[in-house]
């Protein structure tokens, strides 16, 4: 009865696919990666991905092919590389990280990542 109750009650979209999406990032990313601005891990933090060219963190060491990949991260770019890293990036160290294959859970992903960035 509880879960029935709770379901009608009505959510914000936009806060409901951040929270999930937060959800999302906590299960497939934040073991290698955070949000915070200058907090590198074993992967570089995530803070204002959109619109940084790939591989150009400073004080952080990315692979040669992420060195060498010529783009900036745009939604597009970043929903292709969080479903399948290698087609993207071919040698990238994203190592054992697959891919993450629901097209909706990618979206709610990259959503999370722009609210968390100036």
């Amino acid at each position: 009865m509880i879960l029935l109750s709770s379901s009608a009650v009505p959510q914000e979209p936009a806060r409901a696919g951040a929270g999930s999406g937060q959800l999302i990032f906590n299960n497939a990313c934040r073991t290698c990666h955070t949000t915070k601005e200058g907090d590198n891990r074993l992967g570089p933090n995530l803070h204002n991905i959109i619109g940084r060219k790939a591989g150009s963190l400073p004080n952080f060491g990315y692979s040669s092919a992420m060195k060498g990949a010529d783009f900036v991260w745009d939604t597009g770019k970043l929903d292709s590389f969080i479903a399948k890293p290698d087609e993207v990036v071919p040698g990238n160290n994203m190592k054992p990280y697959g891919g993450l294959a629901s097209a909706e859970d990618r979206t709610k992903l990259i959503a999370f990542l722009q609210s968390t960035s100036d």
